[in-house]
């Protein structure tokens, strides 16, 4: 309590009143204003820059008054620059179960096939000569034609092709398989005293109308394949097995 009561004392009594202190000389324009500010230098011999400052403080919290109405709404601002992409959220649940659509149109698919086959046996003559048949087993639309002994290619694509035949004892077998009129693959058999099936298949690239048969090739010894009516040695097939317009 003695350091409060000293200061108010300060401040009350004039500067004359305080015992054992000089009386502050008059400050003249020359000199520094009285009291010192905070960054001026004094003496030490100075008995008054030895004094505690004042420093009088206020209570904002009196000052404080009550808390305003709220004010009108300010404009909304500009937007701002977009930020970046967030990252991946969770996966949702799974949704409900969709309507049934409508019926799509119907595959269509194309088939092209065909077997023949021949009874009697066949010799060869002075000149080439096409194999007829006389057997039908497969003609899918008439497109082979058993007395010309062609098939008509009537859905371009790929074909498998298979050509049987016996041949005859001590006769040579020589036989092409032929597209238009170009061989594309031989069936041989070298004379012997014992016949045997002999076979040949192959797979060709047909555009529609190309002409697939069978030929027997001119030989100056004799060519013959064999054959009965009872039973049936040669055969001719061959079957469609992708379509040119297929994806």
């Amino acid at each position: 309590m003695a350091v409060p009561a000293l200061l108010l004392l300060a401040l009350l009594l004039p500067t004359g009143a305080w015992p054992g202190l000089p009386r502050r000389p008059c400050v003249s324009c020359c000199r520094p204003a009285w009291p010192p500010g905070p960054y001026a230098r004094g003496s030490d011999g100075d008995p008054w820059w030895r004094l505690p400052r004042v420093r009088p403080t206020i209570d904002i919290e009196i000052l404080k008054g009550e808390k305003g109405e709220a004010g009108v709404r300010g404009r909304s601002g500009r937007s701002g620059k977009e930020g970046p992409p967030g990252s991946r959220g969770l996966q949702g649940r799974k949704g409900q179960k969709g309507q049934l659509g409508p019926p799509g149109a119907p595959c269509q698919r194309a088939y092209a096939a065909f077997s023949v086959g021949r009874r009697e046996g066949l010799h060869s003559s002075d000149t080439f000569q096409a194999v007829p048949f006389d057997t039908e087993l497969v003609n899918l639309d008439g497109a082979f034609d058993l007395a010309a002994g062609r098939f008509l290619c009537p859905v371009p694509g790929v074909y498998f092709l298979s050509l049987n035949v016996h041949t005859w004892n001590y006769k040579e077998t020589y036989l092409h398989v032929m597209r238009n009129r170009r061989p594309e693959a031989v069936l041989y058999a070298q004379p012997s005293e014992r016949s045997l099936m002999q076979a040949q298949s192959l797979m060709l690239p047909l555009a529609a109308g190309d002409a697939v048969w069978v030929r027997m090739f001119q030989r100056d010894r004799d060519n013959a394949v064999y054959g009965e009516h009872g039973d049936l040695y040669i055969t001719f097939s061959g079957h469609l097995v992708k379509p040119a317009a297929e994806p």
